[in-house]
């Protein structure tokens, strides 16, 4: 059957049974937008409202045990065994991790958030009044909690366990097998094909949503810089370039197209970084940045498990769990990546550099940018908040208008939206790749360009039919029951670095106690 599938890529049940379920969504989402989002947004709310208090003890959960493995004495265990080698350096695997995770979400979001919690402040502080200092203090901590580690824990998680089943027990790099040591290493069939669906059908969405998002994004920067009307013309332009080039990328494979592409990608993100914080505030961005890190870690298991039932507020709804459901829903797709080129790091490199280091350069960049419009606001009467509640889509580069060389910068912040939206498609076409072929670390070239191309024409189909927020939303339902997946994969995680580190430690004390023999065998000679 494997020789089959290798010659055959679609003689795969996963391939399908999701590519059927997904050509349904997109057709929905396409001649019937109002009736899918309306139906997500009912079934979410339910979910949100009733299960809001899981998915946040959860997350919370995925990040104690994370560090637990990273700090105990399974930290030093290396994926690929004692003599493996990381295969790519430091700063180019940090920039695959970042760009094919939330780097759009972060250049996305880094004005957007601050400016949404500074026009209408959490309600969970009584008194604070919109674009007021306390405000801006309110926003900057909160945009960093909602863009922090909590974003990431999920990514780490499913990495690692993939990881560790795949490099030191030779299993498939599927999400099914990370829960061998629970359900056992053969059988149950159905029970693994629902687990591996699933985790297509949420790549899917949340990659195709997420790409039409930055689409939307860039061609608000292109109508900001080059007075472009951002209409079907253009969109189909953004999209038909894209898809040139992540096809280009990845037909030359993981070590040269997405590679090469991350490289720029952080390359990028730190020199608009570097350029902002000298052009812009400077003082005021480096006290920003120490305040809300400062109430980040002092709020962080407050806020952790912070709830608004007592009041009528959805903002927890909106934001934290949101964030946390669409999180868990892309962490088949991120966290197979990131075990994808994560071999010869140390379980403790790996946490730490998942789970810390994309964090991190987010915040950084939150602080800078989302830092900058609310100086702009406080004190040079500027009205960024109103163009961000109009558009989110125009927040960066509204923004942007009010700094020196803001067309210079807006520019290359179109080349980072670009090249972020090429990598993390090319991503996303490798990892549904190795989904449908039985977790083949080298997926067929042609089953890479069928989930390519599905991805980029379901994304231009939903944003000219306005039908993104509703499949976007859809995704998150299945965040849910998948967490319980993640729960039963830690459970089989851990039982089984468990087994080994035992067997490991006995296996040394038989070969030190066969070295004393034979040195008192020597001696006696």
């Amino acid at each position: 059957m494997e020789n089959k599938t290798k010659r055959f890529p679609f003689m795969n049940t996963i391939f399908w049974v999701s590519f059927p379920i997904i050509f349904v969504f997109a057709l929905w989402g396409a001649f019937a937008p109002d009736a899918l989002a309306e139906m997500a947004d009912m079934v979410y709310s339910w979910i949100a409202g009733t299960f809001g208090w899981f998915y946040l003890v959860f997350v919370l959960f995925l990040i104690l045990f994370n560090f637990y493995i990273a700090f105990s004495k399974y930290g030093k265990i290396r994926l690929g065994g004692v003599d493996a080698k990381p295969k790519y350096p430091l700063f180019t695997w940090i920039a695959m991790l970042f760009s094919c995770g939330f780097g759009v979400s972060i250049v996305f979001w880094g004005v957007a958030e601050p400016m949404t919690h500074f026009g209408t402040p959490p309600p969970f502080v009584s008194g604070i009044e919109a674009e007021s200092p306390a405000a801006a203090r309110e926003a900057m901590w909160n945009a960093f909690f909602n863009n922090g580690i909590h974003q990431w824990a999920s990514f780490t998680f499913v990495g690692l366990a993939i990881s560790y089943f795949h490099y030191r027990k030779d299993e498939r790099s599927l999400i099914s097998d990370t829960m061998n040591a629970v359900i056992g290493d053969h059988g149950k069939k159905p029970l693994r094909h629902t687990i591996d669906i699933i985790a297509v059908l949420a790549t899917v969405m949340g990659v195709a949503t997420t790409l039409g998002l930055s689409v939307m994004q860039i061609g608000s920067g292109l109508g900001s810089v080059f007075d472009l009307t951002s209409g079907r013309m253009i969109q189909f332009g953004i999209v038909a370039a894209m898809f040139l080039l992540f096809m280009a990328s990845t037909v030359s494979g993981l070590d040269r197209g997405i590679k090469y592409l991350s490289n720029v990608n952080l390359g990028l993100a730190l020199i608009l970084m570097v350029a902002m914080l000298i052009i812009g505030p400077t003082g005021f961005i480096l006290n920003a940045l120490t305040t809300g890190i400062g109430d980040y870690l002092q709020n962080f298991f407050q806020a952790s498990l912070r709830l608004d039932q007592y009041t009528d507020s959805t903002w927890v709804q909106e934001w934290p769990v949101y964030y946390w459901a669409w999180t868990i829903a892309w962490a088949p797709f991120v966290g197979m990546f990131v075990a994808r080129i994560s071999k010869g790091r140390t379980l403790r490199e790996f946490v730490l550099g998942v789970m810390v280091a994309p964090p991190l350069i987010g915040i950084i960049w939150i602080g800078i940018f989302g830092g900058t419009a609310i100086h702009l606001d406080l004190f040079q009467g500027t009205d960024i908040t109103a163009a961000v509640e109009q558009n989110t889509s125009t927040a960066l580069f509204a923004m942007l208008e009010h700094v020196p060389l803001g067309t210079i910068l807006s520019v290359l912040a179109i080349c980072l939206l670009f090249t972020f939206l090429v990598t993390s498609a090319d991503s996303a076409t490798f990892v549904l790749g190795m989904m449908t072929s039985n977790g083949d670390e080298n997926p067929s070239v042609l089953l890479k360009i069928i989930w390519g191309t599905l991805i980029a024409s379901l994304a231009l189909i939903l944003i000219i039919s306005a039908g993104l927020n509703g499949l976007q939303t859809a995704s998150l339902v299945g965040a849910l029951p998948f967490s319980v997946v993640l729960f039963v994969a830690a459970i089989s995680l851990l039982k089984s670095i468990r087994k080994d580190y035992r067997r490991t430690r006995e296996l040394e004390e038989e070969e030190r106690q066969r070295q004393i023999r034979e040195q008192i065998e020597n001696h006696t000679e």
